[in-house]
């Protein structure tokens, strides 16, 4: 492991799902089994504790700039919904990083991006989900930054590209979302859809794979123009985006393991 922290891409799952029970196969095994293993051993993975998380989540999505969160004590924001009463329940204090918030929009400033700030915004399951599982003990400051509302690839890879520096300040940088959100379909057992969840799946993987920065962000540039794609993310593509930031952040080399599933 060299200094520099890397870059994940992370899926986080429907709603609250390490808190509820699922229905086990004939061999014991439950549907986010591998999710749950990938996300507890991220910690082991990356091998040493940042200073800081910075967390682009999917569902930070309607803002025109950048925002970052600055709460030194962030709360929870329950945005899921039917889901049981306990799942409203949870609780993950993790303090918030002012610091890391201020140099978050110092670096994109530098990169001529605008951005903005709040104070109020607490944890969107997009981010205390998978920390819970990542770091259970809520003992790793978390800052989050939302995406533009325009959802568009260039300019989240010129915001990953202005916060890769925070990699080499021992921030992990962590963009939650998913590679396939089609609720209408999901676990749809229907056969052609299933195919083109596959064919994307193998899509984006080698577009994420190419190790040139500027040919990765011309190939996801024309994600739109895969029908493939448009049938895997419904109605909106907002859980894509913090991909296109993640690769921005990987100004060289992207590690194809940081794209489970």
């Amino acid at each position: 492991m060299s200094k520099r922290f890397p870059v994940y891409f992370i899926p986080h799952g429907g709603g609250p799902w390490p808190f509820m029970e699922f229905p086990r196969d004939a061999e014991g095994r439950a549907p986010w089994d591998d999710l749950r293993a990938f996300l507890e051993g991220l910690d082991a993975e990356i091998g040493r504790r940042p200073k800081a998380v910075l967390v682009v989540s999917g569902h930070w999505e309607k803002e025109p700039v950048p925002t970052v969160s600055t709460a030194a004590k962030p709360g929870m924001l329950f945005d899921y919904y039917n889901f049981p009463p306990h799942t409203y329940e949870l609780s993950y204090p993790a303090p918030g990083s002012p610091d890391l918030a201020a140099r978050a929009r110092t670096l994109l400033a530098e990169a001529g991006i605008e951005s903005a700030e709040d104070d109020t915004r607490g944890f969107d399951h997009g981010v205390f989900i998978p920390l819970m599982l990542v770091y259970p003990q809520a003992d790793v400051p978390v800052t989050m930054i939302s995406l533009k509302n325009t959802l568009d690839v260039a300019s989240h890879v010129e915001i990953g590209k202005a916060l890769a520096p925070l990699r080499d300040e021992d921030v992990l940088i962590i963009a939650s979302g998913m590679s396939y959100h089609n609720m209408r379909m999901f676990r749809q057992a229907e056969p052609n859809h299933v195919q083109q969840a596959i064919r994307f799946d193998d899509w984006l993987s080698k577009a994420v794979a190419d190790p040139d920065s500027d040919t990765r962000a011309k190939v996801l540039s024309t994600w739109n123009q895969n029908p493939d794609a448009l049938a895997c993310h419904v109605p909106d593509h907002d859980h894509l985006v913090p991909l296109f930031v993640a690769s921005g952040g990987c100004r060289q080399r992207w590690r194809a393991a940081s794209l489970p599933g």
